[in-house]
């Protein structure tokens, strides 16, 4: 397993924050994009110095939740397409990184039940088509319901590449052996989704460290071989039934510091997670553990 582990970036936003980059609702990591681009840049390229392997473009919040339909229809794709750039730039000055497209929620975070299938696709359209000419392999990040994911793998095939399906899990699952969704979907169901949509990785994110053994073990028992399973968790406080979406700057945990996290990510890949990094309040310093505690000295895939 050492010997194949990926390492991902981490969490953009507090990282843009770290550096100077302006942080807020409603626009969240999409106003560095609009205001500050150098910095998204800077970000990437900290990301590929810590041990990255794969960086994911800024268009998370790039969405009409996050920017309002007018601006969303005015400026959208141009900072799609600009996310785009300023990710393969920086992959370019390192050989071997790779640019993962973010394809996200477009209804906001951990809202499945706001997931519309009659106006998904025009939206998932434009951000398949802006960062198509930049990314290596899709990334579908924080799915959480099967819909929204198929929705969302069925627009990527149009721009044919490698897809990478990233679930978010209950955090306060009542059920200590059975992972779920957001939308309360069971773990197997979803993988298989996945599985029949071309994903050649299943992974979770945007949830706490401590309910994604569960998802893995379910993962590992339901995808083929050589389908890869991994883990990008979030450093929130408070897990999401206690705080809205998108709604606030939320606080990062202090106990969740790189050592804390290599420690999670050992028990993760005695799982068979083989695609590790971070997701929100997971940062550079992270990442760098990361590389130097999950790799073989002179080690990359």
């Amino acid at each position: 397993m050492q010997e194949d582990i990926v390492i991902l970036d981490g969490g953009m936003s507090r990282e843009l924050e770290r550096l100077g980059a302006p942080f807020r609702q409603p626009e969240w990591s999409a106003l560095a994009l609009i205001e500050t681009p150098d910095i998204v840049g800077r970000v990437h390229a900290e990301f590929i110095e810590s041990g990255a392997e794969v960086i994911t473009t800024n268009n998370y919040a790039v969405v009409p939740f996050h920017l309002g339909e007018e601006r969303f229809a005015a400026d959208g794709r141009s900072l799609i397409e600009l996310s785009g750039r300023l990710a393969r730039t920086a992959a370019a000055r390192r050989k071997g990184v790779r640019v993962a497209g973010c394809v996200p929620p477009v209804f906001g975070s951990y809202l499945p039940q706001d997931f519309d299938p009659v106006q998904a696709p025009a939206l998932l359209g434009e951000i398949v088509a802006g960062l198509a000419p930049y990314a290596d392999l899709w990334l579908l990040e924080t799915m959480s319901s099967i819909e929204e994911m198929e929705a969302a793998a069925k627009v990527s095939s149009a721009a044919a590449k490698p897809l990478w399906v990233s679930y978010t899990l209950e955090d306060d699952d009542p059920d200590p052996s059975a992972a779920r969704l957001r939308s309360g979907e069971a773990v197997p169901a979803a993988v298989e989704a996945a599985v029949a949509a071309g994903a050649e990785a299943v992974l979770f994110n945007c949830s706490a460290p401590e309910v994604m053994e569960t998802g893995l073990r379910q993962a590992a028992a339901t995808v083929p071989d050589g389908v890869r399973i991994g883990v990008y968790a979030n450093a929130f406080t408070k897990p999401a039934d206690e705080r809205p979406a998108n709604d606030g700057i939320e606080e990062i945990r202090h106990d969740l510091d790189p050592d804390t996290y290599v420690r999670w990510a050992r028990r993760w890949q005695a799982l068979g997670a083989t695609v590790i990094g971070g997701c929100c309040g997971i940062g550079c310093r992270h990442i760098e553990a990361l590389s130097r505690g999950l790799k073989a000295p002179g080690q990359s895939s």
